[in-house]
């Protein structure tokens, strides 16, 4: 049963902690191998950056390719079957990793398996990501919708900031046996944790909405969000090497400075979009993350970029859920996950796009002009969010 609209934060978070259990697993496993797998290729399997990219790229890869299956799957099937099927997929990807590891002595035979094993895991994620999204709608009134967005997106990036240092040091102690290991069993014991949590009933007929009627409902909110995305691809992607070549410590100062402002901003203030309407949050906050990029732009010292970047997180924190909320507003709970499929796609298609062409930027105006860039990307995204936002007005008029 549905919490309903008046049930308070701490309820909704309640209701939400098997999804955003899972979902802190599929990440945690992916950030332990994000700063240890191009060691992992170059020192250990002795290939240069080019097989590195193959390696890495396949997760990213797969999951773009497999964001509508897995929410079509989770709107048949049920949600929760589609967070167990990421799971399961998760320990296979780490059963795959723990495979190439036996295989050192053959390093392209080694090198074919772990790529397959990220492309396995690729998929794995989607399926999380998405099963969790529609199984949080699903547990919750539509009137909280963007807290789940906003409280999903949250775990994952704890649970990456968290991977991260965690597998460095295992790594560091026990190479990237530990890695694998990590990943084959994390998933399987939140496995026995999800078997005793109850299912919401799956909607076997939700295939009767087409590709074709849901990207036409997402691809404007989906947009918004991308543009908005490659703000955070810019911090993710950049901010290390810009601090670098400035001769600013800590390098990881900005993606922290980021991270934390976007928790901060989703635990305090991520009733907002619900409150006040997705787009009208959306159209305020992303005003707020491009500012923070154009001061990251401007800044001459690593404490202005370093407050730039956490205005940049506390902006986009609420750009995503309040897009994403959006994107669901005309759907049915028959096809919420395909949506959130689609939806989520687009940050992928961000993610795979905006690096490049940032980097493309970088090369040929400086550094510094990737946070011009990825600032204006993002004021773009304000145009976006003022057309949803009349939409909804226009809505609102009509049906009065």
């Amino acid at each position: 049963m549905p919490l309903n609209q008046s049930s308070s934060g701490s309820s909704v978070l309640i209701a939400l902690l098997p999804v955003l259990t899972a979902v802190l697993a599929g990440f945690i496993i992916i950030g332990v191998a994000l700063p240890v797998l191009p060691l992992h290729v170059e020192n250990d399997l002795g290939f240069g950056t080019f097989i590195v990219g193959l390696v890495a790229g396949a997760q990213f890869a797969a999951s773009l390719i497999s964001r509508v299956w897995s929410g079509s799957y989770s709107d048949r099937r049920g949600a929760k079957k589609g967070v167990v099927a990421g799971l399961i997929a998760a320990a296979v990807a780490g059963l795959l990793y723990l495979l190439s590891v036996w295989f050192l002595w053959a390093p392209a035979l080694s090198a074919a398996i772990l790529m397959a094993g990220r492309a396995v895991l690729g998929g794995a994620e989607s399926f999380i990501i998405t099963g969790g999204v529609a199984w949080g709608l699903a547990l919750v009134d539509k009137a909280h919708a963007g807290k789940v967005i906003a409280w999903v997106g949250t775990a994952m990036f704890a649970a990456m900031a968290l991977g991260g240092p965690v597998g460095s040091m295992l790594f560091a102690r026990f190479g990237f046996t530990a890695i694998a290991l990590i990943t084959m069993l994390l998933p399987l014991l939140v496995l026995i944790y999800l078997s005793q949590m109850p299912a919401v009933a799956p909607h076997p007929h939700a295939s009767q909405a087409t590709f074709g009627s849901v990207i036409k409902a997402v691809w404007l909110p989906g947009l918004g969000a991308a543009l908005a995305s490659t703000g955070y691809c810019t911090i993710l992607a950049f901010s290390s090497l810009y601090y670098s070549a400035m001769h600013w410590q800590p390098v990881w100062m900005a993606f922290t400075a980021f991270g934390i402002a976007l928790i901060v901003a989703r635990t305090f203030v991520g009733h907002l979009p619900d409150r006040f309407g997705g787009a009208r949050i959306a159209l305020i906050f992303v005003l707020v993350q491009a500012a923070g990029l154009l001061l990251m732009w401007i800044a001459r010292t690593p404490l202005t970029a370093s407050a730039g970047a956490a205005f940049a997180g506390f902006g986009y924190s609420l750009v995503y859920p309040g897009l994403g909320i959006e994107a669901i507003s005309g759907s049915t709970p028959q096809n919420r996950g395909m949506v959130m499929g689609i939806y989520t796609a687009f940050l992928d298609v961000a993610m795979a796009v905006g690096s490049p062409a940032l980097g493309w930027v970088g090369g040929h105006l400086g550094l510094d002009s990737i946070f011009l860039a990825g600032g204006l990307a993002v004021l773009s995204t304000a145009i976006v969010a003022g057309v949803l936002l009349r939409r909804s007005i226009m809505k609102q008029v009509h049906v009065s």
